[in-house]
């Protein structure tokens, strides 16, 4: 287990340390405890095989780590750049894959170093579930991006028995999901473990809205174990998904 032992007083700022130091902890392992993260690798490729469609180059990685998907990109010939608030995690990536340093960006998802439509392209692989405010980091990619931000995240309503995700569903429709979050974490708001260290109940659903007032499609792809119950309502059957948020270009 984690040596950090926060209490219900715990603050953000302090929550988020807790995972900042966790991940410091673990850079130099990072890789080889998630190698099974086989939804994002599929976020990837289709991804990929998307931006090739409407010929995209330029991709924001956020919350990079130590740059698998920046170097998934770059290895494709695409135009990558991977921004991660870890120093530990940069430098890892950048001696571990060989990435050059231009590549990757020291920064916060919450507040994006770069212009207004600066990529065509962004996406997030794991990373909002780590975060306390969600919504921020989604506005702030939707800011930087001109035709597709690609959320690859956790969905509480597709983990669990089928009826505990029918109760999770009814509670966030009815606005009550966040008062038996809160219960079922003896106040703190979050899980901690070894494996994923801080991590907040959070479904790519909970950004769909922000999402669709960008957007004008929206395409929501099943990226774990996938069946044909999956891809006809993945909102119930999958535990993570990818959501695309395409743009019309000229807009």
């Amino acid at each position: 287990m984690m040596n950090q032992n926060p209490t219900p007083s715990t603050t953000v700022s302090e929550a988020v340390q807790i995972q900042r130091d966790y991940y410091t902890r673990t850079a130099e392992h990072y890789d080889e405890m998630h190698l099974v993260d086989q939804e994002h690798y599929r976020a990837l490729e289709w991804t990929t095989d998307l931006m090739r469609r409407y010929q995209l180059e330029s991709v924001l990685d956020v919350g990079c780590g130590t740059g698998r998907g920046v170097k998934y990109f770059l290895d494709r010939g695409f135009d990558p750049v991977g921004i991660e608030p870890v120093q530990a995690l940069l430098d890892s990536g950048c001696q571990s894959y060989g990435l050059p340093h231009e590549r990757m960006q020291l920064g916060s998802g919450e507040q994006l170093p770069f212009a207004d439509r600066q990529f065509e392209v962004s996406i997030e692989m794991g990373v909002l579930h780590h975060v306390p405010r969600p919504e921020k980091v989604v506005r702030e990619m939707l800011r930087v991006t001109s035709r597709l931000v690609c959320i690859s995240d956790s969905n509480r309503f597709g983990q669990g028995r089928f009826a505990a995700r029918l109760i999770k569903y009814a509670a966030w429709h009815c606005g009550l999901w966040p008062m038996i979050d809160l219960i079922r974490t003896r106040g703190k708001g979050y899980t901690i473990s070894e494996e994923d260290g801080l991590a907040y109940s959070y479904s790519v659903y909970d950004s769909y809205y922000q999402l669709a007032e960008w957007a004008d499609h929206i395409y929501a792809i099943p990226t774990s174990a996938m069946t044909s119950r999956s891809w006809s309502n993945p909102l119930l059957t999958s535990s993570h998904v990818l959501l695309v948020a395409e743009r019309n270009a000229g807009r």
